[in-house]
């Protein structure tokens, strides 16, 4: 008897009490399940995860680097790069610290909330809906959380792209309401282990532009208005090739999405730690992130980016360095990623007339000056002194400017700027020879210089004595306005032609003061003199050490032309091409020849006022000066000569291997034009011959296509595609980074190109380039040619 009663409580349990058990266990998700749903009722805990239907999102815990605390986040499921990139988190005030306990539930009322080990709600969706039983949570293949009814979905009760948090991928709206007068923001993280609000954020304004701002109260960035196309100082916004953007305006929002034409390819858009906007591509194929944009270009440019007493290094590698005399506030932080926390005093002052001062050369004057009416660098020194608030102090032809409380926003540039004397507790100073040698110096400089500038007031005017310049030249700025005349002397009748162009033929000169001079006779102008007069004005402002320096220009009726500073070592293409095997350009040469041109090109497309395109990169533009420090020229004139773009792009078409393919598709041309034509440049600097050769048998060789097919998908050495006339004697790691990049400045689509500063960066080793791909119509090439040493005659 009792063995039947045993057998009927088993069968009792197997048919009734298993069942309950799992429809209760149903509750819980399994962590292996591919599910991209949680129904009413359900929870997500420790390492459970759900992930989007097509595979590409996944939702769940994580931790970030090194920390001990969890979040809740959505994440790509492919491995792009060495980390989990992480595109949303949700309790990011709220981190939970036993993630074994804590647990995401969709309540029955419709409130989605994360419990922590106490079943305290941490975080919550403050949702709720009256169709409990049909309530879902769906990760989109999107990657949008969207709590939904089940049988209704067009009903959102919740999603994630109403609440972002330092990322925007393609479909999210970035928008502004117009009712409530607030705007949806992108918010930094504070460090790479801390995915709590951070100091940066961007917004839409009501003015329909985008701006970035430090501390939710300063505006540092702008993208300018939404003009049709993009916005107006975002020119890389308006290729259509990759990415389509679309601003919508009506009387409850404004908004800005934008989608990927390529379903292969994964993009996302961030806040990044340092301050700038930063935006990525990734083929399928690659798995790999690359940086297509970042606004501004330097984080030097970012509001406070090295904290108080920081120093960004504009110089070299855009780094944060204390100032002589101060420490870092937060090493910690700084490893983390946040050089907010700045720097503080290694000692303190002493205050009064014991402190003393250290000079600080070419900076860029922190922010919030105080005037003081003050006559000499003495008394400007003195005010400082006489307040325990003055930090530092500078005079200059503006006069007396005093800084009280801690210096922000310092930079160390590469030229120009002002001398900036830092206040200092007197055993900062190393030598009592140092600390009396300012006053002198700057008593010194003042007089030295009001010699010096007597000196060239009397040569003007021998200068102007002389009977090869008939007429006094009028001044515009800084520029000389030469007659006719004065240039037809100067150049013997414009006898001794040096280079000609797509602008004109350049001519060498000589001044009667002996200084050597070029002179360009511009071709096709159709402005009147005043705009003429205007625009070689402003080019004339430009200056930087890599560019050209305009000297002056001449206006008379249809003859124009414009006067530059003569190169003894003329162009690039006469040491690449034309010369003889004992006067080769050494690989180092080379290299910092590409460096300097790209540093050139990255000030005319970021730093000048208004961007400039040059439209015509090529080895005959890029001018040596006796240090073969490389200067490029032409930059403004495809402005100046006034011609409408279609001119332009016939005329490009005459330089053949340097067009971007964009100037035959009909797309806007951006900047990216420029680095297209630069990585084409650079091939040829590697390889010291043209890019395209015509072989006896009349075969084009293009060498782009056989480098790469040689390299990339021979797995040949990178010295195999060098100039031959080197003899291996090259940098290999330059030599890679040079052909990486080269080859990421020719990608087909604009975007994935990098821009000119990122250039600047990869070249000096600041950041890294990985394996390019070789284009698709790139490879088409490649697989109709065969693999011949591409220098043998």
């Amino acid at each position: 008897m009792s063995l039947c009663v045993e057998m009927r409580d088993k069968l009792l349990f197997f048919f009734v009490l298993s069942p309950l058990l799992l429809i209760f266990s149903s509750k819980a998700l399994h962590c292996n399940a591919a599910a991209d749903t949680i129904s009413a009722g359900q929870s997500l805990t420790a390492n459970q995860t759900i992930v989007s239907k097509g595979g590409d999102f996944e939702l769940g815990f994580f931790t970030p680097g090194k920390s001990l605390k969890h979040y809740l986040g959505i994440w790509y499921t492919k491995t792009y790069g060495q980390s989990r990139t992480v595109i949303w988190v949700a309790n990011r005030d709220e981190p939970i610290i036993d993630l074994s306990s804590s647990e995401l539930k969709l309540l029955e009322n419709g409130n989605l909330v994360i419990l922590n080990e106490s079943k305290a709600s941490i975080w919550s969706t403050n949702s709720t809906s009256t169709a409990s039983n049909s309530l879902e949570l769906i990760l989109g293949d999107d990657g949008n959380l969207v709590l939904r009814n089940r049988l209704n979905p067009s009903v959102v009760i919740w999603q994630s792209f109403d609440h972002l948090t330092d990322t925007w991928i393609p479909g999210a709206k970035l928008k502004y309401d117009k009712r409530s007068k607030r705007a949806v923001k992108l918010i930094s993280w504070k460090n790479s282990e801390d995915p709590s609000p951070g100091l940066f954020s961007l917004e839409l304004t009501s003015d329909s532009e985008f701006v970035i701002i430090w501390n939710r109260s300063r505006q540092y960035w702008t993208s300018g208005v939404w003009d049709g196309q993009g916005f107006s100082l975002v020119p890389e916004m308006k290729s259509r090739s990759t990415f389509n953007y679309s601003f919508t305006s009506n009387e409850n929002e404004s908004y800005i999405t934008y989608y990927l034409y390529d379903k292969n390819m994964r993009a996302r858009l961030k806040v990044d730690l340092s301050g700038q906007v930063k935006q990525f591509l990734s083929l399928e194929a690659t798995k790999e992130w690359n940086l297509v944009l970042s606004k501004p270009l330097s984080p030097c440019n970012v509001y406070t980016y090295c904290g108080p007493f920081g120093c960004c290094n504009n110089v070299e590698d855009s780094s944060c360095q204390c100032l002589q005399g101060f420490k870092e506030k937060s090493p910690q932080d700084l490893n983390l990623g946040d050089p907010s926390g700045g720097c503080v005093r290694k000692t303190p002052l002493l205050c009064r007339k014991k402190d003393k001062f250290l000079l600080m050369s070419s900076m860029k004057a922190p922010v919030n000056p105080v005037p003081s009416a003050v006559d000499s660098s003495a008394n400007c020194q003195s005010a400082c002194l006489n307040n325990c608030s003055c930090n530092a102090y500078l005079y200059n032809s503006t006069g007396c400017s005093l800084w009280y409380g801690d210096l922000l926003n310092i930079q160390q540039l590469d030229n120009g700027g002002d001398e900036l004397y830092i206040r200092v507790a007197p055993s900062e100073v190393s030598s009592s020879k140092k600390e009396s040698i300012y006053r002198p110096v700057t008593l010194g400089a003042i007089a030295g210089t009001l010699v010096l500038l007597g000196l060239v007031l009397v040569a003007i005017w021998l200068w102007g004595k002389r009977g090869s310049v008939e007429t006094p030249n009028a001044v515009e700025g800084s520029l000389v306005a030469f007659t006719y005349r004065d240039l037809k002397n100067a150049s013997k009748n414009f006898s001794e032609i040096v280079g000609s162009g797509a602008f004109g033929s350049v001519f060498k000169g000589i001044l009667p003061d002996s200084t050597l001079i070029a002179v360009k006779k511009l071709e096709g102008i159709s402005q009147g003199e005043k705009q003429f007069r205007s625009e070689v004005s402003t080019i004339g402002l430009i200056q930087h050490a890599n560019l050209v320096r305009l000297r002056g220009f001449c206006c008379e009726g249809n003859k124009r032309m414009i006067v530059y500073d003569f190169m003894p070592n003329r162009s690039l293409n006469t040491h690449l091409f034309h010369q003889k095997d004992s006067n080769v350009l050494s690989w180092n040469i080379r290299y910092q020849i590409a460096i300097g041109i790209a540093r050139g090109i990255a000030y005319l497309h970021d730093e000048c006022r208004d961007y400039i395109i040059h439209c015509d990169i090529k080895p005959e533009n890029i001018l040596l000066d006796a240090d073969f420090t490389p200067k490029v020229a032409d930059f403004g004139l495809a402005k100046l000569v006034c011609r409408e773009f279609s001119r332009v792009v016939t005329t490009m078409r005459g330089t053949i291997g340097y067009m971007a393919p964009e100037w035959s598709s009909g797309v806007a041309i951006t900047t990216k034009a420029d680095v297209y034509s630069f990585g084409m440049m650079l091939f040829e600097i590697i390889s010291g011959r043209r890019n395209l050769k015509q072989s006896k048998d009349g075969k084009a060789w293009f060498f782009p296509t056989w480098a790469a097919n040689k390299v990339i998908s021979e797995g040949q050495p990178v010295l195999s595609i060098l100039d031959s006339k080197l003899e291996g004697n090259a940098d290999v790691e330059e030599l890679t980074r040079a052909f990486r990049v080269a080859c990421w400045c020719i990608q087909e689509e604009a975007v994935q190109r990098p821009s000119m500063g990122q250039v600047v960066q990869i070249l000096k080793g600041l950041l890294e380039a990985n394996p390019p791909p070789i284009q698709s119509y790139l490879q088409s090439l490649v697989e109709n040619e065969k693999t011949e040493n591409f220098f043998s005659e």
